[in-house]
């Protein structure tokens, strides 16, 4: 089959790659459309020392695999645990010792025709959600994780850092709670979008320092961190989005001083955002920048990694 092979090098379009097969726990999914992510990019710059297939954000139809989902259009959970450890027997199988993750560690991605994944992982896509819309539900389901770590209440001041995809989505879905909830980004464009959903925004340029209840870190920047300490009040939360392929350098003093508390947030479940999809809740294609063929998917990654880009998806 045709699919992205990263080699720890560069990215090179194969079309005789192993093909997935599928048992009665592991199903075959025919790629629709597939999304193109910070983690990604960040994988291209050396991130989790990734080799293989990338990819992650996918929307498709169950090709092999159980009867129950064969011909259906599925999305899947990205983590894929061993379901034996002390980890996984609490239900926290994304984070197993042993795990593989799709298109990050040790398992290939959604960058191709086709991806497997334990069936346990797929999550059947309502009829009234689009493809286009469904490619969004790993990023919309880590942006609902916040609300699975954090008591927000209405009237809480939130701020979120980072007018991309995930800032987007994050902010969207904290709205939902009754919070103010204010974005800061650098692009004019960006931020038109995220006001577009009822969500107040500041340019960087015109920020004023002042202090919010619970700061979300999604600028994707090893210089966010620095600027979300500063905006968190004494003892609020701090909630750490980005992943980056690097060191951070600062100091972390402000958290001991201040006694704030840091989250990390990752991955979530894929219930609430399917849920927000189908309500219209939460909009997700004003975000979409282009659709490219895979066999374009170099250029793709490209268009992806531009400053100020949106989302760019793959149609294998």
């Amino acid at each position: 089959m045709r699919a992205l092979v990263w080699d720890g090098d560069k990215l090179a379009l194969s079309s005789s790659h192993r093909v997935p097969t599928a048992d009665d726990r592991t199903a075959v999914v025919r790629v629709h459309l597939a999304g193109i992510c910070s983690t990604d990019l960040q994988i291209f710059k050396g991130y989790m020392g990734f080799r293989g297939v990338p990819g992650h954000e996918f929307v498709g139809s169950v090709s092999e695999g159980p009867e129950a989902f064969r011909g259906k259009r599925v999305v899947g959970e990205i983590n894929f645990g061993c379901g034996r450890c002390e980890n996984c027997t609490r239900g926290l199988g994304r984070h197993c010792p042993n795990r593989s993750v799709m298109g990050i560690l040790s398992a290939d991605g959604a960058f191709a025709e086709c991806v497997g994944l334990p069936a346990a992982n797929l999550h059947l896509v309502p009829d009234k959600v689009s493809d286009e819309e469904a490619v969004f539900t790993e990023p919309l389901a880590a942006a609902f994780e916040i609300l699975e770590q954090v008591q927000i209440d209405p009237g809480d001041q939130v701020l979120v850092l980072g007018d991309g995809k995930l800032g987007n989505l994050c902010a969207q879905v904290l709205r939902l709670t009754g919070a103010n909830v204010t974005a800061l980004g650098k692009h004019e464009d960006k931020l038109k979008l995220i006001k577009r959903a009822g969500v107040r925004t500041i340019l960087l340029n015109d920020w004023k320092p002042r202090l919010f209840d619970v700061v979300v870190e999604a600028t994707g920047s090893a210089s966010g961190l620095e600027l979300a300490l500063g905006a968190v009040r004494p003892r609020g939360t701090l909630v750490l989005k980005s992943t980056i392929a690097g060191n951070h350098d600062v100091s972390l003093a402000a958290i001991v001083i201040n006694e704030i508390t840091v989250i990390g947030s990752r991955c979530g479940v894929f219930a609430p955002a399917l849920g927000a999809l189908e309500e219209k809740s939460v909009f997700v294609t004003p975000l979409i920048e282009k659709v490219y063929p895979l066999t374009d998917g170099i250029e793709a990654v490209k268009r992806a990694a531009r400053q100020g880009a949106r989302k760019i998806l793959l149609r294998p």
